[in-house]
């Protein structure tokens, strides 16, 4: 009996050993087999992996990297920031901006992301909920010396440090800009993408601009004919850009030669200047934008500049220098806010400035307590 019990036992013993040893080997292999959690569903999967996994896959499971959606293009937003003052004249025009980048941003073939108003009048406005806000500083008294647009650059170093902007990619523009189409991210391989100003002329002012760029920088053709609206450039680049261009613009202003050659685009040059300084270079897109009267026909642009006055004569002939019968001029509404269904031009107008008065007037009948 003793025996047949100490058999009994040693067989107990034994079938034991084997079953665990046979749950280990299947455990072990049936790990290899398992799915990550969602990996049957990729678009509803939520993990992240902030490096490669260091232990070999089995082939059955599909790692992040082999899923069809991560196969996709990644959009390169941009984030569209314009600075304003806070006046009339800045306002109506931001308004009218708003509405036209709303009516974009969704449609194909766009990168664009969020939209800032940054309002360098230290104060918040009545616009605030309508127009994403960012209220900026005012350079002290005294120091833009009367050339309001010093603010901008100051406002883009307190904008560009406060706030939390999600895209890797910022398009600087202006209140006078309305957008015909949507806009791609233009920018590539480090480079920014800016619009070529005829009126910005390195070469011509090499000797003024060397004050503010050595000639230890390379040459003045390093220094790009472009001003800081219409730019896609990186963040960080613009992170890095900014506070030079605001110094540069100040130590210019400063300069009675600078000053005067430079006049009302020295800020411009600043920019360019900035931008050089710190190696970023730009594509140079001619079809950024138009700018009428000169520019007749919208074309492949993406952005109406309405930066000049618009004068016509009742044949549709252009009388720049005199006051037409006919005229569109944002000088007009520098105190006062223009009137919804402004007259159309006459026959005979190009393509652009009868679109621009198009666009305006489909904003000003959309937009909702417009002139109050």
């Amino acid at each position: 009996m003793g025996g047949c019990g100490n058999l009994f036992f040693t067989l107990v013993i034994t079938f034991s050993a084997a079953l665990i040893t046979y749950n280990i080997i299947i455990s072990a292999n049936a790990s290899l087999k398992q799915e990550f959690p969602g990996l049957s569903n990729p678009s509803s999967s939520s993990i992240k992996f902030k490096s490669a996994p260091s232990f070999s896959v089995d082939p059955i499971i599909k790692m992040p990297t082999e899923l069809p959606s991560s196969k996709k293009k990644s959009k390169r937003l941009f984030h569209t920031a314009v600075t304003a003052s806070g006046s009339i004249y800045n306002t109506w025009q931001c308004r009218v901006m708003y509405y036209w980048f709303k009516k974009q941003k969704d449609e194909p073939n766009s990168d664009m992301g969020g939209f800032t108003r940054i309002l360098h009048s230290g104060r918040p406005d009545r616009f605030m909920d309508e127009i994403p806000t960012f209220v900026a500083q005012p350079l002290p008294d005294g120091m833009d010396q009367g050339y309001i647009v010093l603010n901008r650059p100051w406002a883009f170093v307190q904008w560009l440090q406060q706030a939390d902007i999600q895209e890797d990619y910022i398009l600087m523009s202006e209140p006078d800009h309305i957008l015909v189409k949507p806009i791609p991210n233009l920018s590539r391989d480090g480079l920014g993408a800016a619009f070529p100003f005829f009126y910005i002329e390195p070469k011509k002012y090499e000797t003024v601009l060397r004050k503010f760029f050595p000639e230890k920088y390379g040459p003045i053709t390093n220094v790009d004919p472009i001003g800081n609206s219409p730019v896609i450039v990186g963040k960080e680049s613009l992170r890095k850009i900014a506070p030079t261009w605001m110094n540069v613009s100040l130590a210019m202003k400063k300069d009675p030669e600078a000053d005067k050659a430079f006049g009302w685009v020295l800020e411009m040059y600043a920019y360019a200047v900035a931008s050089a300084l710190h190696g970023v270079g730009n594509i140079l897109y001619k079809e950024f934008m138009i700018q009428p009267p000169w520019d007749t026909a919208i074309g492949k642009a993406y952005i109406i500049h309405y930066t000049y006055g618009c004068d016509y004569d009742l044949q549709g002939k252009l009388t720049y220098g005199k006051i037409g019968e006919w005229r569109f001029d944002k000088r007009s509404y520098d105190n006062v806010w223009p009137p919804r269904n402004l007259s159309m031009p006459p026959n005979g107008v190009p393509e652009s400035v009868v679109t621009l008065v198009k666009m305006v007037n489909e904003a000003t009948a959309n937009i909702p307590n417009w002139g109050s």
